[in-house]
């Protein structure tokens, strides 16, 4: 079965399964975090090359200071706790986004794991955190400009100022709990995924839902704005 090279997961639900559980929306995050290790997992088994999971945007800045802290706080934890999981899985770990913006602590054990993982040779992980599509468009504008002052960039020389450009373009963009736009999440890597919708909250997935997903892709036909070669039928002139 045809597999993305790279898979991107908006994973969205968080909040409405703890709402419906009747319990606090930190305990959707934790459940949430639960489902990220399960699809994880099974995206490498799967053979997915590139993982990037939409973690905190720029707009969740925005929520309650409460939320947000715990969250931050969630972050910093998780990040290296799970050490082991990427050791075992030979997982690469990447964060892309406005870092500069996190927590100090936040920002250490970024460093701290991308570093540890540098080396691994499976799935690259790519955590996209303080993220925002435009803000990754702009900062690269800006790097750009700052190397080459007052000159315009060409498509690939801007792309090789985006966080992280040896991540390819995505393939295959999935988002949870019944939304289906986009929220800013990856504009230009986003250009000619295919996508997948799902109605199930994002802390009940499970490997089966990656899987369907997956043999969803692999049924799609990819034109690239191209036309496909075809036949054609020539009438007789009898």
């Amino acid at each position: 079965m045809k597999h993305p090279l790279h898979l991107g997961i908006i994973m969205d639900g968080n909040g409405r399964w703890a709402t419906r559980q009747g319990k606090d929306r930190s305990q959707g995050h934790l459940e949430g975090l639960k489902a990220a290790r399960r699809v994880t997992r099974a995206a490498a088994e799967a053979g997915v090359k590139f993982l990037t999971l939409y973690v905190f945007s720029t707009e969740n800045s925005g929520r309650p200071a409460r939320e947000v802290d715990f969250l931050m706080g969630l972050i910093g934890k998780h990040l290296e706790a799970e050490m082991d999981f990427y050791n075992e899985l030979e997982l690469r770990v990447l964060a892309s986004g406005d870092l500069e913006q996190l927590p100090a602590g936040v920002q250490k054990s970024i460093r701290r794991v991308e570093s540890a993982t540098r080396e691994h040779s499976g799935m690259t992980i790519n955590l996209a955190l303080n993220y925002g599509g435009r803000d990754e468009i702009v900062r690269a504008f800006a790097r750009w400009q700052a190397r080459h002052p007052g000159e315009v960039p060409t498509e690939a020389a801007l792309a090789s100022m985006l966080d992280h450009p040896e991540v390819p373009d995505l393939d295959l963009v999935v988002r949870t709990a019944g939304e289906q736009r986009l929220s800013n999440f990856q504009l230009w890597r986003a250009a000619y995924a295919e996508f997948v919708f799902s109605s199930k909250l994002w802390p009940d997935w499970t490997a089966a839902d990656l899987e369907a997903a997956l043999a969803e892709f692999a049924s799609r036909k990819r034109n690239f704005g191209k036309v496909m070669a075809v036949e054609v039928a020539v009438p007789s002139r009898n």
